[in-house]
């Protein structure tokens, strides 16, 4: 989910608590997944998307970590079913 995350923002920190964790800033991302749904057999019948925005912060060590999960929305433009993915 976050190796696919596209849309980097950057976002400043809310709270003094934050300057020592997140010293070098805060980004918020979007990024996208899916679930199956199955059916009574246990087949896969389709797929739920979801967009979801994260919070990420860059470390003092330079890496990124996920902080949290701000928001999570079913799309329903895009409902794919099991056969659609294979076809």
């Amino acid at each position: 989910m976050i190796e696919i995350a596209t849309g980097k923002q950057f976002e400043e920190n809310r709270k003094e608590k934050h300057s020592k964790n997140a010293r070098l800033r805060w980004y918020r991302y979007v990024s996208r997944f899916a679930l199956p749904v199955y059916d009574d057999y246990g087949e896969v019948e389709r797929y739920n998307v979801f967009c979801a925005l994260m919070l990420v912060r860059h470390a003092r060590d330079g890496k990124l970590y996920l902080y949290d999960i701000i928001e999570i929305k079913k799309e329903t433009r895009n409902l794919f079913r099991s056969g659609d993915l294979t076809q």
